[in-house]
């Protein structure tokens, strides 16, 4: 993006902004969020029914944001108003909330990935010992003093390429590795299911288990479908609101879309198998990445070379979503109080990191008992609200406000892009299934 004298711009070009939109989506939900989540949540059925979501509720909430955005060139807030009326606004305080909350423990979790780096530069992960791996990475996340300065390393680092502008940065180099993430991706799952007993790893990612399924792994699949299309809290909202006029918005949708499914697959093949093969548990949880990466980078000729090329291929795609997460709280500054995007790239995560980033980088050290709230620690209640809560409402209202507040604007732009029973059956998803699904699965999760 551009910087011009009122802190906007638009995208270079329509693979520039389809690529950068896809390092927010292709990001730590799909490479690092997916293999646990799916371990978490039986394998194969997780898997059908997290595909499921994505095609339906998921591209059509990522549509609906970036129509919302492309419409009215502002952040959420702002966009809502504009577009829908003041009480509108509520739907876009929603999705500054959640983008501040997700930014707190995603911070953590590039910090470690930035932290890996070092530990592969200097060759202590490479082992096949599993119980040492999820040791060490133990002993490194219950380290208070580690754990805060990696997340501080991490969101400033994010801080500062947000100040110095999107599209001369991110847009410029996510062409170059983004396609290099996605072939080190396929090596490494190619070379994963030659291990012994991975193949055990892939029979549970694409078997499903029906006795797994259940409406609280529904809301997880519904989630981080959500999480992995980086919708319900305004991001792609505020990369819509950079793109030209002559964008066509099916398509670009299509192409995230499926560039973020491609991505949780190859990652789930990368990782899973890899579980079964060194015997950790798939249901390990956030570290999993962390503990399995390790031992199969020891396995292989120039290991090391690998591993540190993942932990840092790894990095950048955690930095392309966290600028994205950081985007619309920035946006939202500049377009309600008219101030810099210096100020208000600072005052977002110096707030970040203080109020949120501390305490979900000490939910894994011996404090963590002293910080418990309704059984959680901070991470895990900042992760559960964020995606389990405030992304599927966050892009319920996105679709609603579509498909019946603002319906005739939105219908102009489908009917230029796509047939009329893609036009009715977007309507449907969006104003009828999408609204419908979420407070179903939620009133069960509560009250069933």
């Amino acid at each position: 993006m551009t910087t011009t004298s009122d802190n906007r711009g638009t995208w270079g070009s329509k693979l520039g902004f389809i690529l950068a939109a896809s390092g927010s989506a292709v990001g730590l939900g799909a490479i690092w969020k997916f293999p646990y989540t799916a371990g978490q949540n039986g394998g194969g059925v997780f898997l059908l029914v997290y595909l499921a979501c994505v095609f339906t509720v998921g591209i059509v909430m990522m549509m609906s944001e970036m129509m919302i955005g492309r419409t009215a060139k502002k952040s959420a807030t702002s966009a809502y108003k504009e577009l829908g009326g003041k009480h509108w606004r509520l739907a876009g305080w929603i999705g500054v909330a959640c983008v501040f909350l997700i930014l707190g423990f995603y911070s953590v979790v590039g910090g470690w990935t930035i932290a890996y780096i070092v530990e592969a530069i200097q060759g202590d992960i490479l082992t096949t010992d599993g119980a040492a791996l999820e040791k060490a990475f133990g002993d490194f996340i219950g380290t208070p003093f580690s754990s805060i300065s990696y997340t501080l390393i991490f969101l400033f680092m994010t801080a500062a390429i947000v100040i110095a502008g999107v599209q001369s940065g991110i847009e410029r180099i996510c062409k170059v590795l983004m396609p290099a993430l996605f072939i080190l991706m396929i090596f490494l799952a190619a070379r994963t299911l030659t291990l012994p007993g991975a193949m055990d790893g892939l029979i549970y990612l694409v078997t499903p288990d029906w006795t797994k399924l259940t409406v609280r792994m529904v809301l997880d699949a519904l989630g981080l479908a959500v999480f992995s299309l980086s919708v319900g809290a305004g991001l792609m909202l505020a990369y819509g609101s950079y793109l030209p006029k002559e964008t066509k918005i099916v398509n670009a949708s299509l192409w995230i879309g499926f560039l973020a499914i491609l991505a949780a697959i190859l990652a789930g093949t990368m990782i899973l198998p890899a579980v079964f093969a060194f015997g950790v548990d798939p249901a390990a949880g956030p570290g999993l990445t962390f503990i399995t990466m390790p031992a199969l980078f020891a396995q292989m000729a120039g290991g090391q070379i690998f591993a540190v090329l993942f932990f840092f291929l790894l990095l950048f795609a955690a930095i392309t979503s966290s600028i994205s997460i950081l985007e619309p709280a920035v946006a939202f500054l500049i377009d309600e109080f008219g101030i810099s995007r210096k100020i208000a790239t600072f005052s977002v995560a110096t707030a970040n990191f203080v109020l949120l980033g501390i305490p979900a980088a000490l939910s894994f050290s011996p404090l963590a008992e002293h910080m418990m709230l309704f059984g959680k620690n901070p991470f895990d209640l900042m992760d559960f609200i964020a995606s389990n809560m405030l992304m599927p409402l966050g892009g319920m209202l996105a679709a609603v406000f579509v498909g019946w507040i603002v319906w005739p604007r939105i219908r102009n732009i489908l009917d230029d892009e796509c047939p009329p029973w893609c036009v009715h059956l977007f309507r449907f998803i969006a104003g009828v299934l999408s609204p419908a699904l979420i407070a179903a699965v939620t009133y069960f999760l509560i009250f069933g």
